[in-house]
């Protein structure tokens, strides 16, 4: 049996330097193959438990030299790794990309729909209040018209109506300079009336234009509130 040196300290308890100095004194027997040195051991040397104990670690250095032995990693491995990875990570990277475009397109189109839903109401809305807003001034312009006190010219020609019946008419109308000369009262308190009734003639119904001319037919009004100074 052959044992190599590191084999025969393990199962001697001697150290390497004890056995390499017996090997130069040649007190053991020993061999060279392929620059590993085996020292000749006979069987009849050992005890049958350490010759067991040394069969079987052989046997198992055997086995293991038998079985197949894993690739070491190498940098060209370790490269092509973090390469497939790379690769791998680029496309979740595309496929997370894609759908977050999709995602801000359908908010997009979401938001585009809201929007012309919010101009149709509002459009609805502006038409619905430009109608009412026509008709409230058609309203306005028909009330002013009516409010509008121009008189006719009466026409010099006679009436089937009596002159006296004339002449009661014509003292029922009075000019509003003529009436204010007759009234005892300071010139610029006529003047301050007067004001007062140019700037409300055409929204009081009671009172009359003419000509220019401002009328006032007392037979059917009451002018007191505007002539009380």
């Amino acid at each position: 049996m052959r044992l190599t040196v590191d084999e025969y300290c393990k199962h001697f308890k001697m150290s390497k330097e004890m056995i390499n100095s017996k090997l130069r004194a040649k007190k053991l027997n020993y061999i060279i193959e392929d620059g590993v040195t085996y020292i000749i051991v006979t069987r009849s040397s050992l005890e049958a438990e350490k010759r067991e104990e040394i069969h079987r670690e052989k046997k198992e250095k055997r086995e293991e030299k038998q079985m197949p032995q894993k690739p070491k990693t190498t940098v060209a491995m370790v490269l092509s790794l973090y390469q497939k990875e790379n690769q791998h990570l680029k496309e979740k990277i595309a496929q997370l990309e894609a759908k977050i475009d999709k995602l801000i397109d359908d908010k997009e189109q979401m938001l585009r729909e809201e929007m012309n839903k919010i101009e149709q109401v509002y459009s609805q809305k502006d038409e619905q209040l430009k109608n009412i807003l026509e008709l409230m001034n058609t309203q306005m312009l028909t009330q002013r018209s009516q409010t509008i006190h121009d008189v006719e010219t009466v026409t010099t020609e006679d009436t089937p109506n009596t002159k006296e019946e004339k002449s009661k008419k014509e003292d029922e109308i009075v000019e509003l300079k003529e009436y204010l000369k007759s009234l005892d009262l300071e010139s610029y308190q006529r003047k301050i009336i007067k004001k007062r009734f140019l700037a409300v003639y055409d929204k009081d119904i009671r009172i009359i234009k003419q000509n220019g001319k401002l009328y006032l037919n007392f037979s059917k009004y009451d002018y007191s509130d505007l002539l009380e100074y």
